[in-house]
């Protein structure tokens, strides 16, 4: 029997064995190769992937913990991945992402002859092309969604006052004891940028610097913006980040969690932003709006 390559050719083959299985046969007369578009059983180890996934009707095998999917098999945590469950589910795909996993664990699964892909994404720019070839890897068929126009959303600036006029200033509190936020290269800052917000501390090299008071208390802040996650801050948290600036909760998914929901989300955090500064939000374009009700 002839190779694979020279029934479907080397490079039809390199696109097929992204988004299905080959198998093989035989009948009376020959014995042949056939390729059958069975999904592809994904394990994702990333939320944001696991929400991405389900959007485009491909539900993952198993997940994490931390993926809000009590429906489907759970395979650890994000940092702690159950490297024997996974092994055992025998999946053709793992996804994982270099901030959300740690390479130990991605180390691993490729020990254990697993299948990774590795997703990077640390700004808006990356989303569309990160998920683009995570779609081509499983045989989706995926357009990205336009982010909205930048003159779509609120304008988020401070009215004067001791600062002056220029771009609202916020501090975005990641974890409590201690103080962690977010810093260079980050996606959850370029989302705040995109929305003409100045993110406190987003000068720092480190992705996501620890801070004293005397940090806190010697850096200009307009705006504390307390996310729902990683560290879960609630109203209670407010007297305590109110030494800081005025304190306001913002959905942690929205500002953390890329992938389908990004174009929905960055309208979402600007009017967030909005109306934690008494700002009314900027209606949507009928583009806009169809792609917000969409979500």
């Amino acid at each position: 029997m002839g190779s694979i390559e020279s029934v479907v050719g080397r490079e039809s083959l390199t696109r097929i064995r992204r988004g299905c299985r080959i198998a093989h046969g035989a009948n009376l007369d020959r014995t042949w190769t056939f390729i059958t578009l069975q999904p592809v059983r994904v394990i994702s180890l990333v939320p944001s992937v696991t929400e991405t996934l389900a959007a485009w009707g491909a539900d993952p095998i198993a997940c994490t913990r931390f993926c809000e999917r009590p429906d489907l098999q759970h395979v650890g945590g994000t940092k702690n991945p159950d490297i024997e469950a996974i092994a055992e589910l025998q999946p053709d795909l793992v996804v994982a992402d270099r901030e959300e996993n740690r390479k130990e664990d991605y180390d691993a699964l490729i020990a254990r002859g697993l299948e990774v892909e590795a997703l990077h994404i640390a700004s808006l720019d990356h989303v569309a092309p990160e998920l683009a070839r995570l779609a081509s890897r499983i045989g989706i068929d995926w357009q990205p969604e336009p982010l909205p126009e930048r003159a779509e959303l609120p304008p988020l600036r401070r009215s004067g006052g001791d600062g002056g006029a220029g771009p609202v200033r916020v501090f975005v509190p990641i974890w409590r004891r201690p103080y962690m936020t977010v810093g260079a290269a980050t996606y959850g800052v370029s989302l705040l940028e995109y929305c003409g917000v100045q993110v406190a501390f987003a000068d720092r090299a480190e992705p996501y610097p620890t801070l004293g008071e005397e940090d806190l208390r010697s850096e200009p802040i307009d705006l504390v913006l307390a996310p729902t996650e990683p560290y879960e801050w609630h109203r209670r948290h407010f007297d305590e980040l109110a030494a800081f600036g005025p304190a306001h909760l913002i959905d942690g998914q929205d500002l953390f969690w890329w992938g389908t929901r990004t174009p929905a989300a960055v309208r979402r955090v600007a009017d967030a932003v909005a109306q934690a500064l008494g700002k009314p939000p900027v209606p949507a374009s009928p583009a806009g709006k169809a792609r917000a009700d969409a979500q």
